[in-house]
């Protein structure tokens, strides 16, 4: 994730989709855009797990046998969400670059406290 985390912040420099730092007003229009955009791209991944379920049944109402059916809108979206959920990662990278976050050890942290919370 630290690679990831490194290669989003080069990437997004070289192509100026960095959240600014030279004022406050830019960097509250930058962090209000990446906030906006990743919300986009998160409601896209819902339209997808909707568009799963209406192919699924489709298919179902064809005659497929619902396993087989969800199998297969499974995979007929699969590309798709994963270049929606890659979009993701790039505006949550963005934001914890700014923050000057490890996404990884916050990640690590937060499953241990989750789990701790899970064994009270």
């Amino acid at each position: 994730m630290r690679e990831l985390q490194e290669f989003t912040k080069k990437y997004q420099k070289e192509l100026n989709y960095h959240i600014k730092e030279d004022s406050y007003e830019r960097s509250k229009e930058s962090i209000l855009m990446n906030h906006m955009l990743l919300s986009t791209e998160v409601a896209e991944i819902a339209e997808l797990l909707r568009e799963l379920f209406t192919i699924t049944n489709e298919k179902k109402i064809k005659g497929f046998d619902e396993v087989e059916a969800f199998r297969y809108a499974k995979r007929e979206i699969s590309d798709d969400l994963g270049k929606e959920i890659s979009d993701c990662i790039a505006y949550l990278c963005k934001l914890a670059n700014f923050f000057e976050r490890d996404i990884e050890k916050d990640f690590y942290d937060k499953m241990e406290e989750v789990k701790q919370r899970v064994k009270k």
